[in-house]
């Protein structure tokens, strides 16, 4: 495949992101165009670009910068041949990847397919199943019925993780230990999934009492080619979240180490992942497993 380089960059994006992002492409000789609120009119990141535009024009400042049809058309105007999103507002929405296709500018990131696939915990399961990436034993998305939702408890078998199929962050997550604390707990993880992420559709998950959360990036090309860069240990949580990442996993023999980072290789080689990602995996410290 022929990949034309980019000429001229559209940053997604404000503030110091927008800043990193403009010097990274200036040093590689790329032209940059900045977008910004009417709020962020004087911001130092619209001045680090070689071109800069309002967005979202009579918008709040952050539904400005999710305004997917005034980026294109600011991005089709400037002439620009991609897009970086930076970290949060779009950068995971397939909707503005699918936009950017449509205009036939590059969104450096994965493809729409691929981000739809991804973007849902339930459908990521998918993909790892047919990667032959083991997964923990899990139900699909939970029916309204609480009747079916406790015969797919049972059969996956408690204690269990209720978590949010779509969004992160620990949103939506209860442990269930059993099924009488079943309803109560569905029930409020699905009204914080609806209030954090517009959707309330949650699984069950087995619950692995003791686990251990390893991270592995990975970078993969338009050619097939994905290497990864390692693991990170991230089990020191607050609320579901990270606190602290170490690397290496100090707990990892050489070959655990090779085992988990072949499987992130593999499942991102099956989906056909571009650009850079994340592979989390949860360790059983009870016999050594992998999920």
């Amino acid at each position: 495949m022929s990949v034309k380089p980019f000429t001229k960059l559209l940053v997604a994006n404000r503030s110091e992101i927008a800043i990193r992002i403009c010097r990274a492409a200036t040093e590689l000789g790329i032209k940059t165009v900045a977008i910004y609120s009417h709020e962020d009119r004087f911001a130092l990141h619209r001045f680090k670009a070689d071109e800069s535009y309002l967005v979202g024009e009579g918008k709040r400042p952050v539904q400005a910068y999710l305004d997917i049809e005034d980026i294109i058309r600011i991005a089709q105007e400037s002439g620009v041949d991609a897009i970086h999103p930076g970290y949060g507002f779009l950068c995971e929405n397939p909707d503005f990847v699918k936009a950017c296709e449509a205009a036939n500018i590059k969104f450096i990131g994965p493809s729409s397919d691929i981000m739809e696939k991804f973007g849902n915990k339930v459908s990521a399961r998918y993909v790892a199943d047919a990667a032959n990436v083991p997964t923990v034993p899990a139900t699909g998305p939970l029916p309204d019925a609480i009747e079916l939702v406790a015969e797919m408890a049972s059969k996956v078998g408690y204690p269990l993780m209720l978590k949010a199929s779509w969004g992160g962050g620990g949103r939506g997550m209860r442990v269930i230990e059993n099924e009488a604390e079943l309803q109560a707990q569905v029930d409020s993880g699905k009204r914080e999934s609806k209030a954090a992420f517009g959707n309330d559709e949650v699984y069950l998950e087995r619950l692995i009492r003791r686990a251990r959360h390893i991270e592995v990036q990975i970078l993969a090309d338009h050619h097939g080619n994905v290497v990864h860069l390692f693991e990170r240990e991230c089990s020191m949580q607050r609320r579901n979240q990270k606190v602290v990442e170490r690397a290496p996993a100090p707990y990892l023999s050489d070959e655990e180490r090779q085992e988990i980072c072949m499987s992130a290789l593999q499942l991102m080689k099956s989906a056909g992942y571009e650009n850079a990602g994340t592979v989390e995996f949860l360790w059983d410290v009870d016999d050594g497993q992998y999920y």
